[in-house]
């Protein structure tokens, strides 16, 4: 299985900005990406349709949505379906990120019914998970990520696969803030959910990508990506310049 190297723009860049890095990062990567690396951007919904025919045209290269609702279609003002998404050339979608969780409210119910209803679609879904560092404090590292799993894919055991899930395990402590989780901890907690993983999906799990997410840099990308069980990363803060998401894509 690949890497996947997956950018989240977040709520950054207006559309001619998110082409122009787009490009370049194509650029930058041009015949240099690895064959064991995927490239996945996920910008904001205004430039899903511009930035789509640039990423469509470059082997390896994917686009993603950082969120989706639940439903083909409805009365649900301000949300985006699986198939717009699609019709639009998305192939991925995340689900659960922490800004989603513990910044707008969604519970792992919501989650769940959000990862089911993707890949039912035909999305591949990724799902995040992590821990607060209340949470990691208080010794509850391996309950919430257990909880988070099994909510979030408690509507997908019988569905999900290798090639149309991951996992992103993102501590919250370690999203934007310039803190990263040491390779210590990492290992631990990918190591979990691996475990988890292979509990709930037995014939899946064990080659079922997981990513690492949180404060991911050029300069600790290469450290990261090496470790077991780390099957690529989701970058956030870094991946808003084509020059230092290219590094990371090829660390």
């Amino acid at each position: 299985m690949k890497k996947l190297m997956a950018a989240n723009w977040k709520m950054y860049k207006i559309v001619d900005e998110g082409v122009a890095t787009a490009r370049e990062l194509v650029r930058l990567l041009g015949t240099k990406l690895p064959a064991d690396r995927e490239v996945l951007l996920c910008p904001s919904f205004t430039m899903l349709h511009a930035v789509s025919p640039i990423l469509a045209q470059t082997p390896g290269c994917f686009m993603g949505a950082q969120n989706l609702y639940p439903a083909a279609q409805g009365a649900f003002t301000g949300e985006i379906a699986p198939e717009q998404l699609l019709a639009l050339g998305c192939t991925h979608a995340l689900a659960g990120h922490s800004e989603r969780r513990h910044v707008l409210g969604e519970g792992d119910e919501l989650i769940g019914r959000k990862v089911a209803f993707g890949l039912d679609a035909g999305l591949k879904m990724i799902l995040c998970v992590g821990e607060t560092i209340a949470e990691r404090r208080a010794g509850q590292v391996e309950a919430v990520l257990a909880r988070q799993l099994q909510m979030g894919l408690s509507g997908v055991l019988a569905s999900a696969t290798a090639e149309n899930l991951a996992i992103a395990y993102e501590p919250v402590w370690a999203i934007g803030t310039g803190e990263v989780a040491g390779p210590e901890e990492i290992l631990a907690a990918h190591a979990f959910v691996r475990a988890t993983l292979k509990s709930l999906l037995p014939e899946q799990g064990g080659q079922v990508r997981i990513l690492y997410g949180g404060s991911v840099k050029p300069d600790n990308a290469g450290t990261i990506i090496r470790l077991d069980n780390v099957d690529g990363v989701l970058v956030g803060g870094a991946s808003l310049k084509a020059d230092s998401f290219s590094q990371i894509v090829l660390a």
